[in-house]
């Protein structure tokens, strides 16, 4: 019996790795007052050119239906299924998770199935995946599949700063004074994810002292903890994240992946938001 891993879009792990792994997704979706579209079959520069003419849409999690066939599609197969979303915090994608595998064990009561809340979103849910995905090639059991996504979990760190706070006041992230003073200011503050919740690690002055300040906290944790990957996010600015790779790259000498936040998230933080992404090889938390 081979291990399945089962994620939701928000991932945005490349293509090219979901297929060379085998991962299997299910998509949130992006509503524009009455028109739903999947997030994985937006492109990020549509997707903005929509909201700059209609405003910021809703979003919604996976239908029942599209979660259920994924996990019966492994189950019928005689496989045991490992899913990671997005921080249940975020989403109601973890809840219906757990409710659609209560569905599934009614059908076929054998079936091998576990899920997990990465308690984030982006690559710092998209590495835990990644690793438990390699593991369940080499043909490790589902615990050990899920003890490995869990250690990546407290060995991993999403730091990223948007352009400015309009979008965040705009999609109710943040209060509106704050981001009046922060605009005024030109103050831009470093946000993380912690314990499933977006939250502010600190404030700078300019998005240039802020990017380099992304990279002290990283080039930190990795002196002490050691480093596993990295990975640069941006919404449509590619140039300045290839830039801050080679700012990265000079000084922990590492190959660094680039890869577009997409819709469900970057609706909250804007184009031109970026952030890195890392896990060390020593536990963090």
């Amino acid at each position: 019996m081979a291990v399945e891993i089962l994620t939701d879009s928000t991932s945005y792990i490349p293509k090219g790795i979901l297929n060379k792994l085998s991962i299997n997704m299910v998509s949130l979706n992006i509503i524009f007052d009455d028109k739903s579209y999947k997030e994985r079959d937006m492109e990020n520069e549509d997707f903005y050119n929509i909201m700059d003419e209609r405003g910021i849409p809703t979003s919604s999690q996976p239908s029942v239906n599209d979660m259920y066939d994924q996990m019966k599609k492994v189950v019928e197969n005689g496989n045991s299924l490992l899913c990671i979303f997005l921080s249940s915090h975020m989403s109601g994608t973890f809840s219906t998770a757990n409710m659609v595998k209560d569905m599934i064990l009614e059908e076929y009561k054998d079936a091998n199935i576990d899920i997990l809340d990465s308690k984030s979103n982006s690559m710092q849910l998209g590495f835990a995946v990644i690793v438990a995905a390699r593991a369940a090639k080499e043909g490790k059991e589902l615990e050990q599949v899920k003890k490995i996504a869990e250690d990546n979990m407290r060995r991993s760190k999403f730091l990223f700063i948007p352009d400015n706070l309009e979008y965040l006041r705009k999609g109710g992230r943040i209060g509106g004074a704050s981001s009046i003073i922060g605009n005024v200011l030109k103050i831009i503050p470093i946000l993380t994810v912690e314990d499933g919740k977006t939250t502010v690690l600190t404030k700078i002055r300019t998005k240039k002292k802020a990017l380099l300040t992304l990279v002290d906290n990283m080039v930190h944790d990795v002196n002490i903890y050691g480093i596993g990957e990295v990975v640069i996010h941006h919404i449509n600015c590619k140039d300045e994240a290839i830039k801050l790779a080679h700012i990265i790259k000079e000084k922990i000498n590492i190959d660094i992946d680039i890869c577009d936040i997409g819709p469900v998230i970057g609706m909250h933080v804007g184009p031109k938001a970026m952030g890195i992404v890392y896990y060390t090889k020593r536990d963090m938390k």
